[in-house]
């Protein structure tokens, strides 16, 4: 049996003891660019209710052009809703406790407090994306008009699909929006065809457009089925333009940013102190031409080039 080798110098473990590591705060992988929340144009609400009024359009307004003797001229009004709908902001929250020995302690370099905040600040606008798209009384894919929905013709999204989508939101269309997978499935249909999409820099990152109409990427679109399908949407977004717009209340106590506080609720008798986030928030689609979907979107199809 081998003698152990005697060392000449100091080993690895030891000198490790004594060595400063440079450390990351928590990198948490389930962060998103949420670039619908950055591209929507945000409307701040006094109490926290917005009422969408809108014109009676099936009640025509007369109006009489060229006017060039005394005939009389046709007596009108515009119709409004007598029962508009109202929306609601709706809450999303969570609530931080940190154990106050360990924030005391531990809390060199990163502070464990902002690191616990922070993470979790992340968690609750990732949940907002979420519902801006998919919640069951304001979210866009569930307030869209069933005239507003076409299909695909042979389940890949192509050029064709889209300029069809196009004809949906004609007036100043903003932005497509869809799962990265839809995307890149619209890119090979348009490499397929040799039209590939142009691209546009927003926000100091690349993407790539139809038509002048950037395609914007979000998870928060599923794409579903054993033969994945998912959907594209067509928005027109702002107030001016009678789009689609996100609602927030402002001036919260401790806010932290449009719409999202965080507030110290106190320390129980175990020494765990607990900080309540709250964010706030609902979409409106002004007018029922302001989003369309393309279904059917099939997002597996591959091509041989040669």
């Amino acid at each position: 049996m081998a003698e152990p080798t005697t060392r000449a110098s100091l080993g690895e473990q030891a000198a490790y003891q004594l060595a400063n590591v440079t450390k990351t705060a928590p990198v948490y992988g389930a962060i998103t660019p949420r670039w619908l929340v950055r591209l929507l144009d945000w409307k701040p609400l006094e109490s926290g209710i917005f009422r969408l009024n809108r014109v009676v359009e099936e009640k025509p307004i007369e109006v009489l052009c060229g006017h060039n003797d005394e005939s009389e001229i046709p007596q009108t009004y515009a119709e409004y809703e007598e029962e508009p709908r109202e929306y609601i902001l709706s809450s999303i929250n969570a609530l931080v406790n940190v154990q106050t020995r360990i924030s005391d302690l531990f809390s060199n370099p990163y502070d464990q407090v902002r690191e616990q905040l922070r993470i979790t600040i992340e968690t609750v606008k990732e949940r907002q994306e979420n519902e801006l798209l998919n919640n069951a009384d304001y979210g866009l894919l569930n307030n869209i008009a069933d005239s507003q929905k076409i299909s695909t013709r042979k389940g890949a999204p192509t050029p064709d699909d889209l300029d069809e989508l196009l004809t949906k939101v004609w007036k100043e269309p903003s932005l497509f929006l869809a799962h990265p997978r839809a995307i890149a499935a619209f890119g090979r249909e348009c490499t397929r065809r040799g039209v590939p999409p142009p691209t546009v820099t927003l926000f100091g990152s690349p993407f790539l457009t139809w038509r002048g109409v950037p395609l914007i990427p979000t998870d928060k679109i599923r794409v579903t089925g054993k033969a994945p399908k998912s959907q594209i949407l067509l928005l027109r977004v702002g107030e001016r333009k009678q789009g689609v717009i996100g609602l927030f209340q402002p001036g919260l106590p401790g806010e932290q940013s449009p719409g999202l506080s965080v507030r110290f609720t106190g320390i129980d008798n175990r020494g765990i102190a607990s900080y309540l986030i709250s964010l706030y928030c609902a979409a409106s689609v002004l007018t029922p031409d302001a989003i369309a979907a393309l279904e059917n979107v099939e997002v597996g199809n591959y091509h041989e080039y040669k």
